[in-house]
């Protein structure tokens, strides 16, 4: 398997929805504000770390990433993924770090612990380019399973062996990923309560709080105005 970058490959941008993307996340997902607002300067603007892994022609998994600025401490943690964004294309501060946007693998290639060797190409992309660190806010899959509790609790939560109980994060562990902290606020999805139906496939008759497949938070709906947080959970990567 090799890596390319999209840039030396665009026609491989055509199939990625379908093949990887579309089967690994829920519709709402593609509709994040951040997401659509600077998602395709990626790119144009940070060409070396948009990488997709190829076997032969079959597009196996790809990553995205962006370089930030951050001092290191906690506190100078952007609120999430669309912090990150808004840092890197926003802020004018110089990046010293690099930021994880998204490993996606194809269905076909789960279990190989392809994205092991994804956030190594991350890190050997940021050493490249002297970043002194890969940041990751990680998105919890099994978190899905408990979206009444908080990002805070389900952070602390281990098997007896003292493996993370969430997968991703585990899988970050296993190759040298440090938890920092939580990132509450991570993502925001705002959208009219049509759209979310549509996404969904779920009737929203009224204001409330909605538990809702594939979200890892609930879906809180007021006014017509469905609007959805997602949490993360910030990990770093010595690079």
């Amino acid at each position: 398997m090799n890596l390319v970058r999209y840039a030396d490959r665009p026609d491989l941008l055509e199939v990625r929805h379908e093949q990887l993307t579309k089967p690994a996340f829920p519709d709402f997902m593609f509709h994040n504000q951040s997401g659509e607002r600077y998602w395709g300067r990626l790119y144009d603007e940070h060409a070396d770390f948009q990488l997709a892994l190829l076997n032969c022609d079959e597009l196996a998994a790809d990553l995205h990433s962006l370089p930030i600025a951050w001092d290191g401490t906690d506190e100078d943690l952007p609120a999430g993924w669309d912090g990150s964004f808004e840092r890197a294309f926003e802020s004018g501060r110089e990046p010293t770090v690099l930021s994880a946007v998204v490993i996606t693998v194809s269905p076909a290639r789960r279990g190989q612990r392809l994205s092991g060797r994804m956030i190594e190409a991350m890190r050997d992309a940021a050493r490249a380019h002297r970043l002194g660190a890969l940041l990751a806010p990680v998105r919890p899959t099994l978190k899905a399973r408990y979206p009444l509790i908080p990002i805070e609790e389900f952070v602390r939560w281990r098997q007896p062996d003292g493996s993370h109980l969430d997968p991703w994060i585990r899988t970050h562990e296993r190759v040298g990923g440090e938890i920092l902290r939580p990132a509450p606020e991570s993502m925001v999805i705002d959208a009219p309560v049509a759209d979310w139906e549509e996404w969904t496939g779920l009737q929203l008759p009224g204001d409330g709080s909605y538990v809702v497949e594939g979200m890892l938070s609930t879906l809180e709906v007021r006014g017509g105005i469905g609007r959805h947080v997602e949490p993360n959970v910030w990990l770093r990567h010595a690079v």
